[in-house]
C-alpha cells in the first residue's frame, strides 16, 4: 500500500493577500517538494461534508464565514478581516473545506484498507481555528474534524493528535481539552503566537504540552519528543494518530526562531510511524499546517513524505 498525498486546486484559490504569510505558493512549493517520490499516490482532496463540519464547528459560526466570503468573480481581489490575521477571499470556503474533507476521506481509505497512510496538502491550515472563533491563519480545525469523523463513522475510540508546528496549536487544546479518548501532544515555541501551550495546560489530563525556547534546534527539539511526547504516545495507546504537520520550526522561517532542519522532520516522522506500526496497525493521517518559508517548506514536507512512505 501507499502513501496518500491528498490536494486540490481550490486550495490555491484561497488568497488572503499579496503581502500575507499564508500564500497559495506555500501548497505549491510543498507539491513541487513531494511530486514523484516513491511509494505516494496523489488523489483529489474531497469536499468536507456539513454533517463532518458539525461535529466540531458550530452552525451558527460556519454559516457566518460563508456569508462572509467575498462573492465569486465580482469579489477577486477582495478580502474580508476575520482578525487582523485572518481573511476570507472569493475561494476561502471551497479551500478550507477541501483540507477538512482530505483529512476525514485520508481517514476513510486507511481504515479501508486502501492505503497505508496519508499526507494531505491542503491550505488555510487548522489547528488556531476553535469552535467558534477564526484565527491564526484558520478557518477550520482540520485535525479536529478528523478526529470527530474517525469516532462518528468509524468507532475509533482512542485518538492522538501530535502537533510539531511551531505555533501552539490553541483550537485543537480548546476543542478537546475535556475529552480524556484524545491524546493532544504539541512541542512549539515559547513566547510566541498565540501565546498558549504552557506547561500546567493539561486539559483532564490528555494535554502534554512541550515549550521550547527560541533558538531551540534538533537537541531540544528531539529531547522534548524523546522524553515527554513519544512516551506519551505509547502510554495513551492510540487507535488512530493525526499530525499537525507544521514545518514553521525551521531554521529559514521568518515567522519564528527555531532552528530545526530537514532531518528533525524526517526524524520524529520516523518515530511516529513507529509507534503506529507497533499500536494502531500503522494508521496516520498527516495534515500541512504552517510553513513560510517556500524552500525549506518544500524540503521539509518532501523529509516528511518520504518518511511517511518509507
Amino acid at each position: 500500500m501507499k502513501t496518500l498525498v491528498l490536494h486540490h486546486a481550490d486550495c490555491l484559490r484561497h488568497d488572503p493577500g499579496q503581502h500575507h504569510a499564508e500564500t497559495p505558493a506555500r501548497v505549491s512549493a510543498v507539491l513541487n517538494g513531494i511530486c514523484d517520490l516513491p511509494g505516494t499516490e496523489a488523489l483529489p482532496a474531497p469536499v468536507a461534508t456539513l454533517e463532518q463540519v458539525s461535529r466540531v464547528h458550530a452552525n451558527e459560526y460556519w454559516e457566518q464565514l460563508v456569508e462572509l466570503e467575498p462573492p465569486g468573480e465580482s469579489g477577486e481581489g477582495q478580502v474580508v478581516a476575520l482578525d487582523p490575521d485572518t481573511f476570507l477571499s472569493a475561494g476561502s470556503i471551497d479551500a478550507t473545506l477541501r483540507g477538512s474533507g482530505a483529512a476525514c476521506f485520508a481517514i476513510d481509505q486507511i481504515i479501508a484498507g486502501r492505503a497505508k497512510n496519508a499526507f494531505c496538502a491542503t491550505r488555510p491550515p487548522g489547528h488556531h481555528a476553535e469552535a467558534g472563533i477564526a484565527m491564526g491563519f484558520c478557518l477550520l480545525n482540520h485535525a479536529a474534524v478528523a478526529a470527530r469523523h474517525a469516532q462518528a463513522v468509524h468507532g475509533i475510540e482512542r485518538i492522538a493528535i501530535l502537533d510539531f508546528d511551531v505555533h501552539h496549536g490553541n483550537g485543537t487544546q480548546a476543542i478537546f481539552q475535556d475529552s480524556p479518548e484524545v491524546l493532544y501532544v504539541s512541542s512549539h515555541q515559547m513566547p510566541l503566537y498565540p501565546g498558549t501551550g504552557h506547561e500546567n495546560d493539561t486539559g483532564c489530563g490528555n494535554i502534554l504540552n512541550l515549550p521550547l525556547p527560541p533558538h531551540s534546534g534538533s537537541k531540544e527539539f528531539r529531547s522534548a519528543w524523546s522524553s515527554g511526547g513519544l512516551p506519551a504516545l505509547e502510554r495513551f495507546r492510540p487507535e488512530l494518530v493525526i499530525i499537525s504537520a507544521g514545518f514553521d520550526a525551521h531554521q529559514r522561517d521568518p515567522l519564528a526562531q527555531m532552528e530545526l532542519q530537514d532531518e528533525d522532520f524526517a526524524w520524529i516522522t520516523t518515530q511516529i510511524c513507529s509507534y503506529a506500526q507497533a499500536q494502531c496497525g500503522a494508521r496516520v493521517v498527516s495534515i500541512l499546517e504552517g510553513g513560510y518559508d517556500l524552500d525549506a517548506l518544500a524540503s521539509a514536507s518532501a523529509a516528511h513524505v518520504s518518511a511517511l512512505a518509507d
